[in-house]
């Protein structure tokens, strides 16, 4: 989440940290996919953004579980819920078929 102008970029994973990492990494190396994320990185500072995990699911009860169907719907919810779609967020919006 951008503090300086409150857009939000949301996206989901099975491994957060992992996802974290890999996102701030491209961010700091101005290497980020998402341009206009990069741009006000690049022009605000690292120390203007906030990673945030707003939802999580329950640990499964065995570890050949595959979460990634929950995972996907739960992000298409708070996709849903937040919103954050170009230009007022970082997010593509979705397209109609």
């Amino acid at each position: 989440r951008n503090r300086t102008n409150g857009k939000s970029f949301v996206i989901a994973s099975v491994d957060i940290p992992a996802l974290i990492n890999r996102h701030r990494a491209q961010l700091k190396f101005g290497s980020h996919p998402n341009r206009a994320l990069q741009a006000d990185w690049n022009t605000l500072g690292a120390d203007q953004f906030d990673f945030e995990i707003v939802d999580t699911l329950p640990a499964p009860d065995t570890a050949d579980v595959d979460q990634r169907d929950d995972v996907a719907a739960l992000e298409a919810l708070w996709l849903e819920k937040l919103a954050p779609w170009e230009p007022a967020g970082y997010n593509r919006p979705p397209t109609t078929k």
